[in-house]
């Protein structure tokens, strides 16, 4: 199988939450959004499915 990079944007991940949410009539709280993108990247991360690398900047 070959691999591929791809980033992760926990920001990016909000923001799409936040718009799906309002299409759907929620008004979502920036902490609310905050916390579905971790939850999601931690998903992510436990089925294997990104690994996560801390880059040194």
């Amino acid at each position: 199988m070959r691999e591929i990079e791809v980033i992760i944007d926990t920001d990016e991940i909000a923001e799409f939450f936040f718009q799906e949410l309002l299409k759907r009539g929620y008004i979502p709280s920036e902490d609310e959004v905050d916390d579905l993108a971790d939850i999601t990247f931690d998903y992510l991360l436990e089925k294997c499915i990104i690994d996560e690398e801390i880059s040194e900047e």
